[in-house]
């Protein structure tokens, strides 16, 4: 873990490293006309480029954001967070970006911070660093709670700690950019990413960062919404990544199920000659699942086995 450096910008943190690094920096905007402004004016000092991904704003966000120096990448309509983090990414491997930094528009993120995310990446000691919301003691309850279960779905460690999976205040080296994209497009995408870096045996840390949640509007979600759209996100990395565990694993619980049942309404049809019609249903419907869930699973690993081996 690191602190969060009490003085000093990236330009002195190169300077005494003497390895000069294209540092950008990318936002992800949806109607952050309120708040654009002032993340990009202290996100500047700390950044040589800097994007905005305007995902569909039907307000003055893009206009802002050119105004004041960023590039902007606009798609024509909301797609979601995940194809507004695909984009800075593309276009942070497009320009040859030594470290990627990635934050959020509505101000929950402080920029001057920047030089406590990048540093790790800086020092060599990182390839993915995520600002986490750990040690803020603002964190209103719920989000907290909330965050810490959706963190264990996705499982990604750094230093024996689970990460905070669901941050979008991150820093990514070159490598790193070459290895993980984001195919998710709804919120689930942080965990995806976490998790790609993970399976390419990147590195990953963590620095303590501070969270505002003042700024207006600081989720486009209500909380229940946000964490569903993750776990069905994370789900759904794993049933592609993973088919046969995911798949399997769930066929061999419907088959247990089927037998269980199954064998309840023989001995209820041997000792009362008739047949109980749930007990019967319940047999017959789990073994149809365990029977379809195990032939999903086998054909989606064969077509990622063949894919792979494509590439």
């Amino acid at each position: 873990m690191y602190e969060i450096a009490e003085a000093g910008t990236l330009t002195e943190i190169i300077d005494q490293q003497k390895k000069p690094k294209l540092i950008v920096a990318a936002v992800p905007a949806f109607n952050e006309e309120q708040t654009i402004a002032k993340v990009l004016i202290h996100t500047g000092k700390h950044v040589d480029k800097m994007l905005v991904v305007d995902d569909g704003s039907s307000d003055d966000t893009g206009l802002i954001s050119e105004k004041l120096g960023a590039a902007v990448i606009r798609h024509e309509r909301n797609l979601g967070k995940g194809a507004a983090l695909r984009s800075c990414l593309d276009w942070a491997r497009k320009i040859g970006a030594d470290v990627l930094v990635t934050l959020d528009a509505d101000g929950q993120h402080d920029p001057n911070e920047i030089p406590s995310v990048v540093a790790p990446i800086l020092n060599g000691e990182a390839d993915v660093v995520i600002g986490s919301r750990r040690l803020s003691t603002n964190v209103p309850v719920h989000r907290r709670l909330g965050g810490r279960i959706l963190d264990h779905a996705t499982n990604v460690r750094a230093d024996d700690v689970v990460v905070d999976a669901q941050s979008g205040f991150r820093a990514y080296s070159s490598k790193s950019l070459g290895l993980v994209t984001a195919a998710e497009y709804g919120m689930g995408v942080d965990s995806e990413i976490l998790m790609r870096a993970r399976d390419a045996g990147l590195r990953i840390t963590e620095v303590p960062i501070h969270v505002s949640y003042e700024e207006p509007r600081t989720s486009k979600h209500n909380a229940v919404y946000h964490a569903l759209d993750v776990f069905f996100g994370v789900v759904k990395f794993i049933s592609i990544r993973h088919p046969m565990l995911f798949y399997g694993g769930f066929s061999a619980v419907m088959f247990v199920i089927s037998v269980v049942f199954g064998l309840q309404t023989l001995d209820y049809y041997g000792r009362w000659g008739r047949v109980v019609t749930n007990l019967a249903l319940v047999s017959v419907s789990a073994g149809i699942l365990a029977f379809l869930s195990f032939f999903t699973g086998v054909i989606l690993f064969t077509l990622i086995t063949v894919i792979r081996t494509e590439k």
